[in-house]
């Protein structure tokens, strides 16, 4: 249909847009030097991450000016993420790195007061009808029944009219009490916070405008209008524990606490092929895929990790965001005899379409060490160096803990509560402990301890497990999550012992969880991810349609 070119500074998963767009039928070409922009007829700037380093990273490479002017010779400019933060004058992340100053206004930080940050997940782009020359007009295929996948920290407050006086079309988004822009367009320019390329169908449709060059468009109204709601979505995320199993194929399997071995033959747990089973979710209306690689590949080469073509595989069909687990370490690669550090690992995942990595193990050691070090931060931890260059959102601490059973809170020095369900010996009181190895060795560091020193290193995400539960179809450990919500102001999700969507419905209506994951159940097929979100839905808890429709 036609090229459209990228320009590429090392910005994040670069991957998926190249997938959505190749997928909407158009041929990408990339940005190589500042000489090559003005060439482009049209233009994407993507990027997520940290503000100051896309930007520094962007003007040490020489493309402030040329970019300015390929913007004011009219054509077609879509930026995406931090490549919509770039357009304003700068942002609170690092007030001393410029933006392009191409419209007023500045970013400030979300206040975590009231809710979790960054902010994570499905939420709206709403125009104002004094936008649109009717009130059944869409601009570049943004619905108000549609939701879109955020995924920032900072953002542009939204003050009515500000924008509107210099020719702005503006599209809103609410997190907690704070409206902030989701999208602006004018004339020759797109930018959107949200991403696209991760937002299904409704996001397709959105990039499919702008490369068609349709700024506005007839939306002919539907009965879905009327019940949309405003805000965001509650997430269900489908996690996939891959491992290889005893003939050497990459299987999805599921633990029974963490034993993923039949128990009649000890053969690994057998429960699909991981791109086919992502795919499968995907239809079914999964806001998020997480992979969680449960093999160590210590004898292959880094290049050519499993995982990383199983990526490359899910990136190419699957447009919600992608987490990958395991493995995400300083590494020993034996093709080029060196060791690897953690942030070259991740960039691997990243540029095979990983939008978040998940650090397990390796986060108990940092936090370890954090303390040993009376609090004092290195720089130099898996978590610290990744979240430094893309951004705290694209790091998810997975924690593994388990129950341990005491008398008394005076019994112990670590974080304890006094529990609904009491111990063998009729305890009232318990604390978790975290695990490693895959939950083979129990360390003596608490669940409390750990999430918040890897929110102190610069973790976007905890993704809190039980052992205790994990494999029992018992529903989620209430207790567990509450206790890690009041410990910290970033995101959490609930995994282990969802059996059915009662047990989803149940974590999102007592706790003030940030998003739940189920696994064996949808792996079994005794239900689905859409059947899930149909109950909640009934129950009134506000979930992400799933749109076919490009």
């Amino acid at each position: 249909m036609g090229k459209v070119h990228l320009l590429d500074y090392a910005a994040g998963n670069i991957r998926s847009l190249v997938n959505a767009i190749e997928k909407l039928g158009w041929e990408v070409e990339w940005i190589e030097s500042p000489n090559d922009v003005a060439k482009a007829e049209k233009l994407i700037l993507p990027g997520v991450g940290h503000f100051g380093h896309c930007l520094s990273q962007f003007a040490n490479a020489g493309y402030v000016e040329p970019v300015k002017a390929y913007i004011a010779s009219g054509k077609p400019f879509m930026g995406v993420c931090v490549g919509l933060q770039a357009l304003f004058k700068g942002s609170a992340e690092n007030p001393s790195v410029p933006g392009l100053g191409v419209i007023k206004g500045r970013l400030e930080r979300f206040s975590n007061a009231d809710k979790s940050v960054p902010h994570i997940g499905w939420n709206s782009a709403n125009t104002s009808s004094t936008d649109a020359s009717s009130a059944t007009d869409s601009i570049y295929g943004l619905r108000s029944d549609s939701k879109y996948y955020y995924v920032h920290s900072y953002a542009v407050p939204y003050r009515e009219g500000e924008l509107e006086k210099d020719g702005w079309s503006i599209a809103t988004a609410r997190y907690g009490n704070e409206e902030f822009i989701g999208a602006v367009a004018k004339n020759n320019v797109l930018a959107t916070q949200f991403h696209p390329e991760k937002s299904g169908a409704a996001g397709l449709r959105v990039l499919k405008a702008f490369l068609e060059g349709k700024y506005r468009q007839p939306w002919p109204s539907s009965p879905a209008d009327a019940l949309a709601k405003s805000g965001l979505t509650r997430r269900i995320i489908a996690c996939l524990d891959v491992r290889t199993n005893d003939q050497g194929d990459l299987v999805v399997t599921k633990g029974d606490q963490y034993d993923v071995r039949e128990k009649s033959d000890n053969g690994v747990r057998n429960l699909g092929k991981p791109v086919e089973k992502a795919q499968q979710y995907y239809e079914q209306g999964a806001d998020e895929v997480t992979f969680l690689n449960i093999t160590s590949f210590r004898e292959t080469p880094l290049k050519d990790l499993p995982m990383l073509e199983v990526l490359r595989q899910t990136s190419a069909t699957v447009f919600v965001p992608l987490t990958i687990g395991g493995g995400i370490r300083d590494t020993y690669d034996p093709a080029t005899k060196r060791t690897v550090p953690a942030l070259e690992v991740a960039t691997l995942y990243f540029k095979s379409g990983a939008d978040k990595v998940s650090i397990g193990s390796d986060a108990v050691t940092a936090a370890e060490q954090y303390y040993a070090s009376n609090k004092a931060l290195t720089g130099k931890s898996a978590i610290e160096t990744i979240s430094e260059a893309y951004g705290a959102q694209a790091v998810v601490v997975s924690v593994d803990p388990k129950r341990v059973y005491v008398a008394s809170q005076d019994s112990t020095t670590h974080h304890t509560i006094s529990t609904a369900t009491p111990g063998p010996e009729g305890e009232q009181y318990c604390w978790y402990a975290c695990t490693i190895k895959g939950g083979r060795e129990t360390r003596d560091f608490d669940v409390i301890q750990l999430v918040t020193a890897v929110e102190a290193m610069g973790a976007g995400e905890i993704l809190l497990n039980c052992i205790d539960k994990d494999g029992t179809n018992s529903g989620f450990d209430l207790e567990l999550v509450r206790m890690v919500k009041a410990a910290v102001r970033i995101p959490v999700i609930a995994s282990s012992g969802a059996g059915n969507a009662d047990h989803f419905a149940e974590i999102f209506e007592q706790t003030n969880v940030d998003a739940a994951l189920g696994a064996g159940m949808f792996h079994r097929g005794e239900w689905t991810v859409k059947q899930v979100k149909e109950q909640l839905r009934h129950q009134h808890l506000m979930v992400r349609r799933f749109e076919e429709d490009v």
